[in-house]
């Protein structure tokens, strides 16, 4: 752990020089030359069989391909949507954005026709690079009705059509983008309920990938499997750019398993797990009911919500390794603060640790902007190489984000110590944090109010011992129309995707109310857990 005695709730950079500034390109290049025999990219099965590999020659070779292919077709700073599961051409156009100087749109493959939609227009996207489905998503009919509907899509490109996404490959020049480029927009919520673009840029998502598998023990020719979703920064930054630059070998899951994951563990012998608590807590399961021996675990790795001091000993008891959190957001690339595996379990279970290398972090009252003494509540704020550009074509969010000092203000709450240990208290915003994803409840709300039946919504996060936080949904309607719980998920399943469901749907006649004439959500949260609501059937 880095050693400092604060005097007040700010944290210099720690972690010596900064490195020099780096590309996606630079930084596969350097891993490459160092093994390039070694195994960098395994793809593996529904049932966890290895389909593809590629060395990391072979994935240079296939990335400069495809890079050359993207600058055949798409401008310098094109934006380009990649609208997928975890499938290793997902990784390779990750990859090859990064050389071509195009910039990579990430869209959950849950989305429905509104969210995809929004995203396209919003980001500028010209094409989109997709699978046929996932789970049951139609995801290629959905994208075609969508880009029916949007003039500036000029391309679409099906991720397992190798003659498709590799054309041009002979013909397009090689591009030397600067670490500073954008080279992502990833969508995350606000209060205004309309999903915002982090721009972000090469060195913030390679760095900040390195720093935290570095941080994590992660060392040259360890292996992991990759069981994140790609669309987040998690995935596709800490995993993928971190482990790559770590020299690590990625063993590519297509979805959450955990009877695969745990099979692939203990025949591949693989040393480290990144998962949210309620992955962790089905792999524990899984290994205590198949036996499996997954003694290679070195070390495992969180982040998304707190992490229980019975989870902690249950995975040390199961796997043999501690648990170390992260925590971080989106328009950080994203980790800000890291646990050290030599941790106290009150710290490793309490806090989230110290800030990550390179980052400056202070706690900051919300209305003066001023550093605050240690131990008192403010809200969190960092300045870092990883924070993004802005939010694409929204300078308004950016300005209110990013304040004229550069501190980006995350609208989490917390308290640090004399260490540099924060501990989360609370959230400016509404966010609501379930299984590791954040929801947010205006986008929830204005789905909902689309039903002709619907006066008033609230929709609150309340606790949940699986899933950290569960949507509640408090519905007020003048209309006599009885409402089922099965009617109204139908309804906002048809708009929003499946995550964003509230798991409890509750009828109200009237709502508590501030002196302005504002519902106030956290009495509706306390009324609920305390068992004053029953919910719908």
């Amino acid at each position: 752990m880095y050693q400092i005695e604060l005097d007040e709730s700010c944290f210099p950079a720690q972690g010596g020089p900064e490195p020099a500034p780096m590309t996606i390109g630079e930084m596969l290049r350097e891993a490459t030359k160092r093994a390039p025999d070694q195994a960098a990219l395994k793809e593996l099965t529904y049932v966890g069989e290895i389909a593809r590999s590629w060395t990391y020659a072979q994935l240079l070779a296939d990335v400069e391909r495809l890079a050359r292919a993207l600058a055949s077709r798409h401008e310098e700073g094109a934006r380009i949507a990649v609208y997928a599961n975890n499938v290793p051409e997902w990784v390779l156009l990750e990859l090859a954005c990064g050389f071509a100087g195009v910039i990579l749109v990430t869209v959950n493959p849950a989305y429905q026709k509104n969210e995809l939609k929004y995203v396209l227009e919003q980001s500028r996207s010209e094409a989109i690079y997709y699978v046929a489905d996932f789970r049951g998503n139609p995801m290629q009919e959905i994208a075609d009705a969508v880009c029916d509907e949007i003039p500036g899509i000029r391309h679409r490109i099906l991720l397992n059509d190798h003659q498709a996404l590799f054309a041009g490959e002979d013909s397009g020049a090689a591009r030397n983008p600067k670490p500073s480029d954008a080279v992502q927009i990833q969508y995350t919520s606000g209060t205004t309920g309309f999903p915002k673009g982090a721009l972000l840029h090469h060195h913030g998502l390679v760095r900040n990938g390195i720093d935290t598998m570095t941080r994590g023990g992660m060392q040259q020719g360890e292996s992991f499997v990759h069981n994140m979703p790609l669309f987040h920064t998690t995935g596709c930054a800490i995993l993928v750019l971190g482990g790559l630059g770590t020299g690590c070998t990625m063993l590519l899951a297509p979805m959450f398993d955990p009877v695969m994951i745990t099979e692939v563990i203990e025949r591949e012998r693989t040393s480290f797990i990144l998962g949210v608590p309620t992955m962790l807590v089905a792999l524990i399961d899984e290994v205590r009911r198949s036996g499996r021996d997954v003694s290679s675990t070195k070390r495992i790795m969180s982040g998304g919500a707190m992490v229980a001091p019975q989870l902690c000993r249950d995975a040390r008891a199961v796997f043999g390794a501690p648990v170390q959190i992260v925590y971080g957001q989106t328009e950080t690339s994203p980790v800000l603060t890291q646990a050290w595996y030599e941790d106290t379990l009150e710290d490793l279970t309490e806090t989230i640790g110290q800030p990550a290398a390179h980052t400056e972090l202070s706690i900051r009252d919300p209305s003066s902007n001023s550093v605050l003494p240690i131990g008192q509540q403010g809200e969190i704020c960092a300045r870092a190489y990883s924070v993004m550009l802005g939010y694409n074509d929204n300078p308004e969010a950016t300005a209110a984000a990013i304040d004229s000092e550069g501190w980006l203000h995350t609208g989490d709450l917390g308290r640090m110590d004399s260490r540099g240990y924060i501990r989360i208290t609370g959230r400016v915003k509404e966010m609501i944090i379930r299984g590791g994803e954040n929801l947010f409840p205006v986008e929830i709300e204005n789905a909902l109010l689309e039903h002709e039946a619907i006066d008033e919504v609230a929709v609150v996060g309340v606790s949940d011992e699986k899933w950290g936080e569960q949507v509640a949904c408090f519905i007020r309607s003048a209309s006599d129309h009885p409402f089922t719980a099965a009617e109204l998920k139908a309804f906002i399943r048809e708009r929003l995707s499946a995550q964003k469901s509230p798991a409890y749907w509750i009828s109200v006649s009237d709502w508590p109310l501030t002196g302005s004439g504002k519902i106030q959500k956290f009495k509706l949260r306390e009324a609920f857990e305390a068992g004053q609501f029953t919910p719908m059937d």
